[in-house]
Parts: structure tokens; C-alpha cells; sequence
């Protein structure tokens, strides 16, 4: 692993590079740099799986890291690679072309966190919160509770119970 990331730093400028295993490193790269990064690990460096795009979300910087996740079928490796982006325009350039199920992630991402993929096919396309019209539920200041209370109301015959003692009761009901 320690190999193609020296070949491919000689290429692109990497920052925070950790190797997590053997076979499992992360890398960081301007967001501007990535699409021709992954392109050229699928290309030259046998990358040839998009495993998984994911997000989180770091209110404290005010940034977005996005990680897609790369495996090499022929070494058995897997490569991350982070890229940050700004929370006040949340922007990326897609990737779907490289491999189509991106798109997929893109339309999740977006839904969940605001991020904006321009061109990727379906992005605007609601996926699972069909007609939400609240902030991104998955960004860290969406206040779930003022949701929950706002949306949901008390009914009839709702009691709320202690979880301790309610567990207690369940458990040693003759205690």
C-alpha cells in the first residue's frame, strides 16, 4: 500500500495520509483534484471498485468530509480518499461517470446532508424523504427533538415509562 501511495503523491498532492492497515489507507485531496485522482486509480492503479461514499459532517470546522472508499481486486486493498468541502456551499464534483452506482450515493448524500453533485443524474430526485422540506437530516444542527415535537403529537394512552424501572419490571417481575 505504502508503494502506490508514493507513486500516486508523486502525482497529486496528498495530505493526511494514514495507513490504517496492511491493507486500508486514507488519503486527503483538494476537492478539485479528486476526480482525476480516482480516475487515474482506476485506470492505472487497478482501483476498479467504488465501495462506499460516505459523509460527516464537522459543524466545528464549518466543512463537509466526503470519503470514497476504492478496492483493488488484484492486491486485496482498499483505499479512502477525503476530501473537504466548505458547509456554506456545499458543492462536489461528481463522479458518476467513473462508476454508476455513484450516482446512487450522490442522491443519498444530497437528501441527507445538502451536498450538491451538479450533473449527476437523479440528484435532485427525492430518494427516501419523499416531500421533506426541513434542513438535511443528517447535518449535525438539524435539531431532531424540536422535529419529533413539532411533527408528532401525544396520543391517547401513550404512557411514558422509566427505562430503568421499566426493564426492572419486565426482567424480576416478582421482585
Amino acid at each position: 500500500m505504502k508503494e502506490i501511495i508514493e507513486k500516486i503523491g508523486n502525482l497529486f498532492p496528498l495530505k493526511d495520509i494514514i495507513y490504517q492497515r496492511e491493507d486500508l489507507a486514507f488519503i486527503t485531496v483538494d476537492k478539485q483534484k479528486l476526480p482525476s485522482l480516482v480516475t487515474h486509480l482506476r485506470d492505472f492503479e487497478n482501483f476498479t471498485h467504488l465501495v462506499l461514499m460516505t459523509t460527516v459532517d464537522f459543524l466545528e470546522k464549518n466543512i463537509f468530509q466526503l470519503t470514497y472508499i476504492l478496492h483493488n481486486y488484484e492486491k486485496n486493498n482498499d483505499l479512502g480518499i477525503r476530501v473537504e468541502i466548505d458547509r456554506e456551499n456545499p458543492e462536489m464534483i461528481s463522479i458518476h461517470h467513473l462508476w454508476e452506482q455513484a450516482a446512487t450515493y450522490q442522491q443519498e448524500i444530497h437528501e441527507m446532508f445538502g451536498i450538491n453533485f451538479p450533473g449527476s443524474p437523479g440528484v435532485e430526485d427525492d430518494f427516501i424523504l419523499e416531500g421533506w422540506q426541513e434542513i438535511p437530516p443528517m447535518r449535525r444542527d438539524f435539531d431532531t427533538l424540536k422535529y419529533s415535537t413539532k411533527t408528532y403529537f401525544p396520543r391517547e394512552g401513550r404512557e411514558t415509562h422509566d427505562p430503568k424501572e421499566y426493564m426492572k419490571k419486565q426482567l424480576y417481575p416478582k421482585e
